[in-house]
């Protein structure tokens, strides 16, 4: 089965149109073709997704919290969240309100990672934050090439490694498959992919080239990914 995760980037209590990373620039959700509405609870109650992908841009940028909101997703459906957590008080809180805690390269360091694994085994998925191809982090033990951080990774209980691409968020641009290729070779764990996504092409590629999942939010706004596949949330040739 190939997880097709519909992503909610929330910021201020409203859904925003996230594009390559550059969070002073995100916008409400606007002209979408399956939902009429910025507010996160309404566009949920509308597409009925399965699951999905949450990103709190006020606790990203020190800027406040969507907690409650988030905890409110989680009451609907299956949640994994992104709160920049960048210690084991931050993941405990996280742990709360949704059902899989996002520990992302940007804000969290490797031994939090290993430590987080231990206390919530199975319930932490590892974002591999990206820019321009390079591992965005503070952490010298995760300045390494993708592909090897990827190796790091494999002997930790984690759930998922997530590949995002923050220079493609938003745009449609597609997917490098080759890079993605070689990262899905490497990981004993399920690779989902974010950013760039364009159309049920892309869908097909990354399927194809050994990916189990695919962050989806712009291709679904515009109708290019249909809402029925983040419903069921598979997708089979």
């Amino acid at each position: 089965m190939f997880r097709i995760i519909f992503v909610l980037d929330i910021q201020k209590g409203t859904a925003v149109h996230a594009i390559r990373g550059e969070r002073s620039k995100y916008q409400p959700v606007a002209g979408s073709k399956v939902c009429d509405s910025s507010a996160p609870l309404e566009i949920i109650q509308v597409l009925s997704p399965r699951e999905v992908y949450i990103a709190d841009l006020d606790r990203l940028q020190h800027q406040g919290d969507n907690f409650d909101l988030i905890e409110k997703i989680s009451g609907k459906t299956r949640t994994m969240a992104d709160i920049g957590a960048e210690n084991m008080n931050d993941v405990e809180k996280c742990a709360k309100i949704s059902d899989t805690v996002i520990l992302g390269t940007e804000t969290a360091s490797f031994e939090l990672i290993e430590k987080a694994a231990v206390r919530f085994p199975g319930r932490i998925n590892v974002s591999i934050d990206l820019k321009g191809g390079k591992v965005l982090t503070k952490d010298s033990n995760m300045d390494v090439e993708p592909a090897e951080l990827v190796k790091l990774l494999n002997d930790h209980e984690i759930g998922d490694i997530i590949v995002l691409e923050l220079t493609r968020v938003g745009t449609g641009a597609g997917i490098d498959e080759g890079f993605l290729k070689d990262i899905a070779a490497v990981s004993s764990h399920d690779v989902i992919v974010g950013g760039g996504i364009k159309d049920m092409d892309d869908i097909e590629a990354l399927k194809q080239i050994g990916i189990s999942g695919a962050l989806v939010a712009t291709a679904v706004h515009s109708g290019k990914i249909p809402v029925e596949l983040i419903r069921t949330n598979s997708w089979k040739s």
